[in-house]
């Protein structure tokens, strides 16, 4: 199960889904790839600074007074995180 959880300042993503076998596990590589998109986005479409370390089965963002469209980076990021929560439930949970 991957654990998503929203505090102040900070997303944090723990776990595996274990959906399927290593390399080829769909939904911890779709939410795998919705962070890594968020940290590389926020750095080369902003001037905002964001902390962060991206590990397998561990990854966390934190952030600071950021801008309208770093905010934005972040709202798409919880539509898609959503959209893999609600087709797998039983792999991801929103905390």
């Amino acid at each position: 199960m991957i654990e998503i959880k929203v505090r102040d300042h900070e997303i944090a993503v723990i776990g595996h889904a274990n959906y399927a076998a290593y390399g080829k596990d769909i939904v911890c590589a779709s939410v795998s790839m919705l962070l890594q998109n968020l940290v590389k986005s926020i750095h080369d479409l902003t001037n905002d600074k964001i902390e962060y370390d991206l590990k397998a089965g561990q990854a966390f963002i934190k952030y600071r007074d950021l801008s309208e469209k770093s905010k934005t980076l972040i709202d798409s990021f919880f539509i898609g995180i959503c959209s893999i929560s609600n087709a797998y439930p039983d792999y991801v949970w929103i905390v």
